[in-house]
């Protein structure tokens, strides 16, 4: 009798049901050995639903989750490359607040449909996507969030940015699960400053959230595959955001 490797995945892309009812396509990875799973959406940056999100993705999944990334830009660029495809929904204003929670309400749907899910969803993401982990934990009853340096929370955008980028800390009353915010001293989208407000405002809340900020890191520092990748960092971070869904989507 064989026994499946506890490693052993299977990703593809897929189309699951977003926003409204609309058919867009996604990249799904799960594992292939049975048991209980919980589920993450990852929420791709703003670059968009390319190579490296999916890797993030796969890693997920070998990890033992059930994991899916919607792409946000099926709408307007449907089968377009990451660049392109980003370049329009750019030129569109950015992906729309609500269309977003849509598409995650949509993902986790899916997930739910899994076998083995055992009811416990999470949300993560980098950059627009670290805004869009906190918007959708805020708008949607969800286990774990996390936000990896999720910019224009707390400030404004500059100049030149989506017009969909507006600040939500208005909407930190309504967050429904636990956060881990990772965050680089040297970003000045979120500055160590707006970092600081939104910590401020989930203690006066009395949220749970956990944060960390690392010194001569920037924004994108998980992004091994550019300049900005800090090693040191991005190793402690994933060891938190490991230690931190294993703690709330196991089981």
């Amino acid at each position: 009798m064989s026994t499946v490797s506890p490693d052993a995945i299977r990703a593809e892309t897929i189309s699951i049901t977003g926003h409204r009812g609309d058919e867009i396509e996604a990249y799904r990875a799960m594992p292939l050995a049975e048991g209980s799973r919980g589920g993450i959406v990852w929420i791709h940056h703003m670059p968009g639903y390319d190579r490296q999100t999916k890797e993030f993705v796969r890693r997920l999944a070998v990890g033992g989750y059930h994991a899916v990334v919607p792409n946000l830009y099926s709408r307007e660029a449907p089968g377009a490359s990451p660049d392109d495809a980003a370049a329009a929904a750019r030129a569109a204003g950015g992906v729309p607040d609500e269309r977003l929670v849509g598409d995650v309400a949509g993902a986790i749907e899916h997930l739910r449909t899994l076998p083995g899910a055992n009811g416990k969803f999470g949300v993560i993401g980098h950059c627009s996507g670290g805004r869009h982990a906190f918007l959708a934990a805020c708008s949607l009853p969800l286990d774990a969030a996390v936000d990896c340096y999720g910019a224009f929370v707390v400030e404004d955008p500059p100049e030149g940015m989506p017009k969909a980028f507006k600040p939500i800390l208005d909407l930190a009353p309504n967050l429904s699960c636990p956060l881990l915010g990772l965050f680089g001293n040297e970003d000045q989208f979120p500055s160590p400053e707006a970092v600081a407000t939104l910590d401020a405002e989930l203690n006066k809340l009395g949220k749970p959230h956990e944060f960390h900020a690392y010194d001569d890191a920037g924004h994108a520092f998980f992004a091994v595959d550019r300049p900005a990748y800090r090693v040191e960092a991005a190793l402690d971070g994933w060891r938190h955001i490991d230690e931190f869904f294993a703690t709330h989507l196991k089981g």
